[in-house]
């Protein structure tokens, strides 16, 4: 979906876990900047069946909205032509978007890699910095105060009038969503840069991308970011689309290696992408038709018939019936892998499935019957059947109509109750056959030095207040959660960190993904000054050849870790190359989450000696809480392991 006037016509007619995130040292407070540097990157996540988890097996909610701007022809996100970038991230933080989707193009991508990033345009973004008293201007002459006016100022040069280049200015909002505790992940939304580009079939075949360009141009991406955990993740193509008949020129997803299989594609893309950031999530999207098996010997590329037809459609990037077939399966394991289905209501295009009652005066549909004639074999299935985490890349519409209204709200509470990540389409208000969360700015020049938000934001209140309730908050309180442990989202107080989540809310009032469900059992918390604390006291004694009691006020716990009188146990050293360390981690999550590859007695999996070694953690078996264990060890945490190694 996206910017400026998309054709509705145009649309379709008819697991695992693995590695956690580790931060390389122990986080300290970053300080409240523009700029701030990331000296925390504890803030990866990984994947377990359905659900994302944090770097201490506790669960997360990504809840957002997508900003599109970077993929067409203005190169900023839209709107900074007429409204200050922090005056708007303040008040998406304050009201509770964890999340940005950021749409972009492959070109851009590129043009940044070979160092060819132009300077941003007038167009794009409104940008001056006005002195607060004389300045020398470096030549001689002086800058008198005022001259300028004010407004994106952290983007010009030091002349107050010159703007930074689009490389340096998406560094600049990286460091802002920081400030406000805001992540994000890109989305390729077009190889070329188009205000029009997501019309576009696939990834390749325009500006001079081919698929190795596209490859490589997020490789580099995740390279340069891979220390910053305010970019989580990497969206590969914004709907994949084209009907059968159009042979090579639509996407498809099957077994082949044909160059527009998606499935293929995107797989390869992501091994790339994680064999330089392995902590990077990875968002799949579907495409929009696949083969419905109705008579033998149909194939992709035959022409459509009126009756009994070869396809099944879809909306465009909505369509995952083959990945029960073929799914998303890198040579890393899937712990990175998000399935990211869109899905629209018939305010976009009026779906068959909006009419139950087959005479077009549509809204007789229902959750039930939405999940039997669309979402549950085209892409629900992957998250009721726990085969990996979705995340509803694009969702919502105009708010005019109420057939929609119904069916946004049913998918929002769907989304609720599953515990189904999203961004919602769209912040901008330039979205044709949507609209956006925000109505319209104003921005006072002449006294901005003076105002704590010079830019006046109008929301589209009616239509926010419907998304606002699939926001990550807490149950009662009505605090949004927000992603970063140590940066509460916003800074009005109306927001939470992970920590202060799982520390003071998670097991008393709980939030509301899951219907209300509380955090089960005892959430871990690892706090900025790199202090483990939990949200119950057990004391535990641990050895390594015998079993130990100990007992407090309040918990008796009793605990064997390791095997007894075994003298080849070496605890921790999982991979058996005598050291402990993060490739032990990685090794008990990837014998967890692909134990066909890395499990016991699989080539590159556990020994019987490394399955030995791998029990640490103070509990019978080999559980996430074994990698962990090992992960705070190394980060100098203490915990079992380190008690252990002391002994």
């Amino acid at each position: 979906m996206n910017n400026f006037f998309r054709k509705a016509a145009a649309l379709v007619s008819a697991g695992a876990v693995a590695l956690t995130g580790v931060p390389s040292v122990v986080c300290t407070e970053p300080s409240i900047t523009a700029f701030a540097v990331d000296d925390c990157n504890d803030d990866w996540l990984h994947a377990e069946g359905s659900r994302l988890y944090d770097m201490n097996g506790n669960e997360v909610w990504l809840t957002g909205a997508n900003w599109f701007g970077l993929n067409c022809v203005e190169g900023a996100p839209h709107y900074l032509w007429s409204a200050d970038c922090d005056d708007l991230l303040r008040e998406v933080s304050d009201r509770g978007i964890n999340v940005i989707r950021f749409p972009i193009s492959t070109e851009r991508i590129v043009n940044w890699m070979n160092g060819e990033s132009p300077e941003l345009s007038s167009g794009g973004m409104q940008a001056t910095y006005n002195p607060p008293q004389d300045e020398d201007d470096g030549n001689g002459g002086i800058i008198k105060a005022g001259t300028y006016g004010s407004i994106n100022k952290d983007f010009v040069q030091a002349d107050g009038k010159t703007r930074v280049d689009e490389l340096t200015a998406f560094d600049i909002i990286l460091g802002k969503l920081k400030k406000y505790g805001i992540k994000a992940f890109i989305d390729i939304h077009s190889p070329h840069t188009d205000n029009s580009g997501h019309n576009y079939n696939l990834w390749y075949g325009k500006a001079g991308v081919t698929t190795k360009v596209w490859i490589d141009s997020l490789v580099w991406m995740a390279d340069r970011y891979k220390n910053d955990d305010t970019l989580l993740g990497f969206d590969l193509k914004n709907e994949p689309h084209g009907k059968g008949p159009e042979g090579d020129a639509a996407a498809k997803w099957d077994g082949s290696k044909d160059e527009n299989n998606w499935a293929y594609a995107a797989t390869q893309c992501a091994e790339a992408i994680l064999d330089v950031n392995p902590n990077a999530l990875i968002f799949v999207e579907g495409v929009e038709q696949s083969l419905s098996g109705a008579q033998a010997g149909d194939y992709w590329g035959i022409a459509d018939r009126k009756t009994n037809s070869p396809y099944i459609g879809a909306w465009w990037g909505g369509n995952f019936r083959g990945a029960r077939d073929n799914p998303i399966k890198p040579k890393q394991g899937t712990s990175q892998i998000v399935y990211s289905p869109h899905d629209y209501g018939p305010s976009v295009w009026d779906q068959e499935w909006f009419h139950l009652d087959k005479d077009k005066s549509g809204g007789a549909f229902d959750t039930q019957s939405l999940l039997d004639e669309y979402w549950y074999d085209t892409w629900a299935y992957i998250n009721a059947e726990d085969i990996a985490p979705e995340l509803i890349g694009e969702w919502g519409g105009h708010m005019n109509n109420a057939a929609n209204l119904k069916w946004m709200a049913l998918l929002r509470d769907y989304m609720i109750a599953h515990h189904i990540n999203h961004t919602f389409w769209c912040l901008n208000t330039n979205s044709g056959d949507t609209g956006g969360l925000w109505a319209s700015f104003s921005y006072n020049l002449a006294d901005a030095n003076d105002k704590t938000n010079g830019t006046t934001i109008v929301w589209e209140e009616d239509k926010y207040a419907m998304m606002e309730k699939a926001l990550w908050q807490t149950a009662s309180s009505g605090k949004y959660i927000g992603l970063d442990h140590q940066r509460p989202l916003g800074i009005n107080g109306t927001g939470l960190s992970l920590n202060e989540f799982y520390t003071s809310y998670a097991n008393t009032e709980g939030s509301n993904l899951d219907g209300g469900k509380k955090a089960n059992g005892t959430p871990v918390v690892i706090d900025g000054s790199g202090t483990t604390t939990s949200t119950t006291t057990t004391v535990t004694t641990t050895t390594s050849t015998s079993t130990t009691t100990s007992t407090s006020s309040s918990t008796t716990s009793t605990t064997t870790t390791g095997p007894t009188n075994d003298p080849d146990y070496t605890p921790g050293d999982v991979n058996c190359d005598g050291e402990v360390n993060m490739a032990d981690a990685v090794l008990v999550m990837q014998s967890i989450g692909n134990p066909d590859k890395y499990g016991k007695g699989a080539d590159d999996g556990l020994t019987e000696q490394g399955e030995k070694n791998a029990d640490v953690d103070g509990a019978p078996g080999i559980t996430n809480k074994d990698a962990l264990a090992i992960q705070k060890y190394k980060l100098g945490l203490g915990g079992p392991l380190s008690d252990l190694l002391s002994k």
